[in-house]
């Protein structure tokens, strides 16, 4: 997303004195830090939006943090600061978060991309080695598109099915695959998770929403209240989403082709227990994050479907 406009030649208004860029970034460090944002936190996102604000490089930014700041820039920083207290994600107002090495641009119809979903390309490029030739994967609940364009990155021969049941999630993943390049190999679809897809594919991955509704009490402000509740909540226990996910896999995987998908904490059970009782699936691993909680279910269609 293109860091916002400064004008050169509007009038100085009360935000807008003879302050460096440093100073005012170490101000709203402690504007944030005041409202409840953890120091290292605030000290972080202060920076970035300054940098964003500035269209400035990290490296420009420790180079020039102690010029004067251009006129109009307080003004427009303080605002998205004052968004940024309210407890909006900083990623949504940057416009954008690395995943896997990519920005992807983020909007409040998308969730914002998480380091624990990297845990599910890394499975899938296991299962899909290089050299494995043309593939065909499909990518439930896309959102930004991540997943879909990491893993069209990594697998130059892979084409991707990428699913969504909201039409403002696929423009953002459209977007976002037309950026990186990898738009004539990823088909968005609208539909409800695999719904109207057709077989056989090699792979299906996929982060449906998993956190129960008695868990938004608990959640972060950034989350309960400004990402978007389809993409986060899977009914009273977290699991209704994967219910209906899980078993309209076996029919589209070829045999020996993998179901992958991210999952809550505290949900590995039921997960294990419904492969388990899904004909044409076979578990093969739960895959646990950096913190050792299982985080990734991995499931083949054995040959002869059973």
């Amino acid at each position: 997303m293109s860091a916002p406009r400064l004008s050169s030649s509007a009038p100085q208004d009360a935000a807008d004195d003879m302050s460096s860029v440093g100073v005012r970034v170490m101000t709203a460090r402690q504007q944030l830090r005041s409202s409840g944002l953890p120091s290292e936190m605030a000290d972080l996102d202060a920076r970035l939006i300054a940098q964003h604000v500035l269209g400035w490089t990290t490296e420009r930014f420790l180079t020039d943090v102690h010029t004067v700041a251009p006129i109009g820039f307080g003004a427009v920083y303080e605002r998205l600061i004052r968004r940024r207290i309210a407890r909006e994600p900083l990623a949504y107002i940057v416009g954008h978060r690395e995943f896997w090495g990519l920005e992807i641009a983020v909007t409040p119809a998308v969730l914002v991309p998480r380091p624990e979903t990297e845990l599910l390309v890394e499975a899938a490029l296991e299962f899909l080695a290089n050299d494995a030739g043309p593939v065909t994967i499909v990518d439930a609940c896309t959102g930004s598109g991540c997943i879909a364009i990491a893993l069209a990155s990594e697998r130059p021969a892979a084409t991707i099915v990428a699913t969504d049941i909201s039409g403002e999630a696929l423009t953002v993943a459209h977007a976002n695959a037309a950026r990186h390049g990898v738009a004539d190999r990823i088909k968005l679809v609208r539909a409800d998770l695999l719904s109207g897809i057709g077989g056989p594919v090699d792979a299906i991955v996929g982060n449906p929403p998993y956190v129960p509704f008695c868990d938004r009490a608990v959640l972060a402000s950034e989350v309960a209240h400004h990402e978007p509740g389809l993409a986060i909540f899977g009914g009273e226990d977290g699991m209704s989403v994967i219910e209906r996910f899980v078993p309209q896999a076996p029919a589209l995987i070829r045999e020996g082709g993998m179901l992958m998908f991210e999952f809550g904490r505290g949900l590995d059970e039921p997960v294990e227990e419904l492969i388990r009782q899904t004909p044409g699936l076979t578990l093969v691993e739960l895959r646990r994050d950096l913190q050792g909680i299982p985080r990734v279910a991995i499931a083949r269609r054995p040959a002869g479907g059973g």
